[in-house]
């Protein structure tokens, strides 16, 4: 299979460049800069991602060009085409004003395999300190700003390319005319990464390493682990055995209606009613981590038992996607640890760990589930909290508190589809307040509990804006939690983006 090598120099923006790629039915991968795969028959060419370091750092990351430079096309992006310029004798340095967010590039060679397609003073999005201030004599300028002469070369009789400004970023105007001409103009992609090729090689895989060995899954409800479930059901049938636990802190009547969505499906799927469990263990827990603790471990003690009624198990199965498993690099040099989606148990439960979707972005999931036939209803789900309503409830989570939070949350979600918002929406929940307002209901005084509404737009939940919705909107929910909900007297609209606030309240 053909593949684009990403080298990771630390930058925000590595796994966007990344998405792009795939954007154009393009495998890619992400490897740490000083771990490139040399001897791997199937790379097409290299890109060197940006990097919150100077090149003239002490500490600044270094990597040996002479493993992929003049074997594969190569691109530079920000700290990547710094590090090229240096590297091959040209002069880089620190500029008096930063050049960050928009500018206008002025292409020099409208012939330029990079460039071809792009329009002149295209807006483009800078972020670097540094700017390439000389090239040696064998760099071909082929674009500028009005502030950066350099900001895009390529050096002479090589397919070796660099771009100060980041092509993989939504505002840079024709950046995905850039990498297309590198990534299937250059390289020669046949942009055949679809998911009808991932489904067929994934499946055929899957039959190959598991044959006919038995196999657990972990089911959540959730868009990774159905995926995930109806790619091996594909592939191994009845030697797969779905587990779905109600640890109580799910959505309203999800139990019920997710189990009956997979029936459908043809998946083996046992249901475990575990409220009371997760109830008893929950008592007196207020810290957040420490309630998360509670429900992590809960998990893994009631998914260890029911796993071990069944005979023979060889294998569990997880919905692990991409960015869980892609090796980082943190500004300090130190590889991130990997994260696996459910924690602990690999080791306690003694199997081999199967993850057939720890190839794909949430996007690229999804899409392979439509073309699986998942229903939208489960596909095009929003996010959830692995602890469920556990951190929607702030401060101690009792039965009662559920039911509340249950009901609200249904008519809030409910309403978002009623009024064809639910979609326009990237995650919409609601959130329990550990206060108690006043409020009149009749002629009578009350003191009863306050709902908090949230709806944010994302891209991939790292950074989130808060969803502007109707003011009539809002208003017929507020009143029908009010009157519908008991226990409930007030309702208020979280209006705070991420950052500085995180999506979930806890």
């Amino acid at each position: 299979m053909q593949k684009i090598i990403i080298l990771d120099f630390g930058s925000q923006y590595t796994q966007l460049i990344a998405r792009r790629i795939r954007e154009l039915n393009t495998y890619c991968e992400i490897k740490p800069y000083n771990k490139f795969p040399a001897g791997d028959p199937d790379i097409i060419g290299v890109i060197l991602s940006g990097s919150p370091y100077s090149v003239n750092d002490k500490e600044a990351l270094q990597v040996d060009l002479s493993q992929f430079r003049g074997k594969y096309p190569l691109l530079g992006i920000c700290y990547g085409a710094q590090y090229l310029a240096k590297q091959l004798g040209g002069e880089v340095k620190s500029v008096a004003t930063r050049e960050y967010g928009k500018a206008q590039l002025v292409w020099h060679d409208d012939a330029d395999l990079l460039m071809h397609g792009v329009h002149d003073d295209s807006t483009v999005w800078m972020s670097h300190g540094d700017s390439i201030v000389s090239t040696p004599d064998f760099f071909k300028n082929v674009g500028s700003t009005a502030d950066v002469k350099n900001a895009a070369f390529q050096v002479e009789g090589e397919q070796t390319w660099g771009v100060q400004f980041h092509p993989e970023v939504y505002h840079s105007q024709d950046g995905k005319i850039v990498l297309a001409n590198f990534v299937n103009g250059i390289c020669g992609s046949k942009s055949d990464w679809t998911p009808d090729s991932f489904i067929e090689s994934t499946v055929s895989c899957l039959r190959a390493k598991l044959g006919d060995d038995k196999v657990v899954l972990a089911l959540s409800g959730g868009v990774d682990s159905t995926v995930a479930a109806v790619l091996l059901n594909k592939a191994i049938g009845k030697n797969l055995t779905c587990i779905f636990v109600d640890n109580g802190l799910l959505r309203y009547k999800e139990f019920e209606s997710v189990l009956e969505n997979y029936s459908q499906m043809g998946l083996n799927v046992i249901g475990v009613d575990a409220k009371d469990h997760f109830y008893a263990a929950l008592k007196g827990v207020t810290e957040p981590e420490k309630k998360r603790k509670v429900i992590g471990k809960g998990f893994i003690d009631i998914f260890d038992r029911e796993a071990k009624k069944l005979t023979d198990v060889k294998w569990l199965a997880q919905g692990t996607i991409y960015p869980d498993v892609i090796e980082s690099l943190s500004i300090t040099g130190m590889v991130i640890k990997s994260h696996h989606n459910v924690g602990g148990l690999p080791e306690k439960m003694n199997l081999k760990l199967v993850e057939p979707l720890r190839l794909l972005f949430k996007d690229e999931v999804r899409r392979v589930g439509r073309q699986l036939g998942i229903p939208q209803s489960l596909i095009g789900r929003h996010p959830f909290p692995g602890p469920g309503l556990g951190v929607r409830i702030l401060g101690e989570v009792t039965p009662e508190k559920v039911r509340i939070l249950q009901e609200a949350d249904h008519y809030y979600i409910q309403g978002l589809i009623d009024h064809g918002l639910y979609d326009q929406v990237w995650q919409a929940g609601t959130i329990l307040l550990p206060i108690r307002s006043v409020g009149v209901m009749g002629d009578e005084r009350t003191y009863e509990n306050v709902i908090a509404l949230r709806a944010v737009n994302s891209t991939d939940g790292m950074t989130a804006t808060w969803s502007h919705l109707p003011h009539e909107f809002l208003a017929e929910v507020s009143s029908r939690i009010i009157n519908k909900v008991r226990g409930v007297n007030r309702v208020v609209y979280d209006i705070s983006s991420k950052p500085p606030s995180t999506i979930e309240w806890e």
